[in-house]
């Protein structure tokens, strides 16, 4: 990597790595790995959330968010809404009960016998689905809260599938019919949260956060009241190393711990995180 970028590692100032939430074997290795170059090289390695690489994510275009805004992470393994007042500054506004969208998305991909990730080919295939064919529920729409539930939609996909021989016009109606509900479920939750918090900015990140219709839908409900919406480049919507790189630099810059403990956390809340101007 460094000799593709042209890069010496006298050249870098720290080095920044995944520190949690997931699989502690997982965190582990990179954890290690990162302490063991940067204590090789004497620089600094900064443990770095996650969840806040995809928060901060779009920052790394030249049209950054204001803060405050709210954010909407929609990815495999996550689904919530934040406010955002600042890095580190994090308040959960709602967040899903059980499966999180990009779960449903491959879920319903690998009922309708696409290969994993299902996400990016169920959305492909759902632009030669017919709309209405299929109505499936839109789970906690019609609550007042900001909180999330997509179990229900993957029950009712796998019985769709189930009821009748699929050919691929059955199939294709079925995928935008997932799609539709998913991407109406986000939408609705993310212009409730801007309206009440009466925020003029909306993040979206994740890998959910790539998906067209979705990207178009948000765009165009947020233009209504008087709002707009972030998205990172669609490469930096799924988990990537450039998102990790910002978080880190930017709480490198406030003085991030520097000690040569190896920080690894299955779980990690990001309320937990110190503000930029705080970090010790």
């Amino acid at each position: 990597m460094l000799a593709a970028s042209g890069t010496k590692s006298g050249d870098l100032a720290a080095i920044a790595y995944t520190a949690g939430p997931g699989l502690i074997g997982a965190l582990l290795t990179g954890a290690a790995l990162a302490r063991g170059l940067a204590y090789g090289w004497g620089i600094p390695a900064i443990a770095v959330h996650h969840l806040e690489g995809h928060l901060l994510a779009p920052l790394l275009e030249e049209d950054p968010p204001p803060f405050p805004h709210v954010a909407l992470l929609a990815s495999g393994g996550h689904t919530l809404l934040m406010e955002v007042e600042g890095v580190g500054r994090y308040r959960l506004l709602g967040e899903t009960r059980d499966d999180a969208a990009g779960e449903a998305f491959d879920k319903s991909a690998k009922l309708l016998g696409l290969a994993y990730p299902g996400g990016p080919a169920l959305a492909v295939l759902a632009e030669q689905g017919q709309p209405g064919r299929f109505t499936f529920p839109r789970p906690m729409l019609d609550r007042l809260g900001l909180e999330f539930s997509f179990s229900g939609l993957k029950t009712a996909v796998a019985l769709a599938v189930r009821a009748q021989p699929l050919n691929d016009q059955l199939r294709a109606d079925i995928a935008r019919a997932v799609q539709d509900a998913i991407v109406e479920v986000l939408v609705v939750k993310s212009m409730r949260a801007l309206a009440q918090l009466h925020l003029g900015a909306l993040v979206v990140s994740g890998g959910v956060g790539a998906n067209r219709e979705l990207r178009a839908r948000l765009e165009a409900c947020a233009a209504k009241l008087g709002a707009r919406v972030f998205f990172p480049r669609l490469e930096f919507c799924t988990d990537n190393a450039a998102m990790i790189a910002i978080a880190g630099l930017l709480r490198f810059k406030h003085g991030a711990s520097r000690d040569l403990a190896i920080t690894a956390r299955a779980r990690w809340p990001l309320e937990e995180l110190a503000p930029v101007d705080a970090v010790v």
